[in-house]
């Protein structure tokens, strides 16, 4: 029996449609070496070649992919009308999210798109983004947002925000008199006791890279305790525990109440990226793509 699935046929429709591989990836949110991958899997299953490929003109098709491709359109048209009979109520969108953007930028995206969109419905999972790239692996969810790019050869990244890294302190002396002298988070960081996050944070990789373009070894930190979720890291830095390293976005309330102070790592500030992922081998559905769509434009838009 041929091994010929569904993810081969929409990548070779859509290269064809596309003129190329690169225009491909783009409509249908893959990778531009998954779709050639899907492709060339395909080819070797049937054992023809289905296209000519030019460096510089776009791809054409061989005699054989012109008949292969007639039938995988007629194919995917059939799976259209097949999904078509379906409930019409959709599915809920399946998200992930670590802490900075779950706090910090996917209220305001949700609102926003269901406003555009009211009939859409959301499933949301929380973690650090180690635990939302298991989660998309796994299939629990299905577009993710990140703090760290960790396997860009297995996923999709775009960048969607700038998120700075600051250092919290208690609103409490010697604190302020140190803010308004102007001491820096960095100097703070290798002075006090420091309540760090797990290793698969986010947070703490984008700080232990910008400790090592520092040329800050390690030993001359203070670790106290390592915590996994930033609310109860916030609430021992709250209790006199020690200072920390957080995303600007997920203390945006505690700064606002007075209940924490922040300090710059250094004068130009520190930034990480958030970005929208997801699996690179596994096509968005057409409600997937509107809400991708709807994210990215917001982000172009900041």
């Amino acid at each position: 029996m041929l091994e010929i699935n569904l993810k081969q046929l929409e990548s070779f429709v859509a290269t064809v449609e596309h003129s190329g591989f690169t225009a491909a990836a783009a409509a249908l949110y893959l990778t531009q070496s998954t779709v050639s991958a899907h492709v060339s899997a395909l080819e070797q299953t049937l054992g023809v070649p289905l296209l000519v490929r030019g460096a510089r003109r776009p791809v054409t098709l061989t005699p054989e992919g012109q008949n292969v491709y007639a039938q995988a359109r007629e194919i995917l048209n059939r799976c259209e009308r097949l999904q078509a009979l379906g409930p019409a109520e959709q599915p809920p969108l399946r998200l992930g999210a670590s802490t900075a953007p779950g706090q910090g930028l996917l209220p305001e995206l949700l609102t926003g798109f269901l406003q555009r969109c009211p009939d859409s419905r959301y499933v949301l999972l929380r973690g650090d983004s180690a635990r939302i790239h298991s989660l998309m692996l796994d299939s629990r969810v299905h577009l993710g947002f990140v703090g760290a790019a960790m396997d860009p050869r297995r996923f999709v990244y775009h960048p969607i925000a700038n998120d700075r890294l600051v250092l919290i302190a208690p609103n409490r002396e010697p604190y302020p008199t140190l803010r308004r002298q102007g001491v820096s988070g960095l100097t703070l960081l290798t002075e006090q006791p420091l309540i760090r996050r797990e290793p698969a944070s986010g947070t703490r990789q984008s700080l232990e890279d910008y400790l090592r373009r520092s040329g800050i070894p390690a030993d001359r930190l203070h670790p106290v305790a390592e915590i996994d979720t930033p609310e109860d890291v916030k609430a021992a830095v709250q209790r006199g525990l020690g200072v920390a390293v957080i995303s600007a976005l997920a203390v945006q309330e505690e700064l606002a109440a007075g209940k924490l102070l922040s300090f710059d790592l250094d004068r130009s500030g520190v930034f990480r990226r958030i970005y929208l992922a997801w699996p690179a081998d596994c096509p968005l559905t057409a409600a997937e793509r509107r809400f991708a769509d709807y994210v990215l434009s917001h982000a172009e838009g900041e």
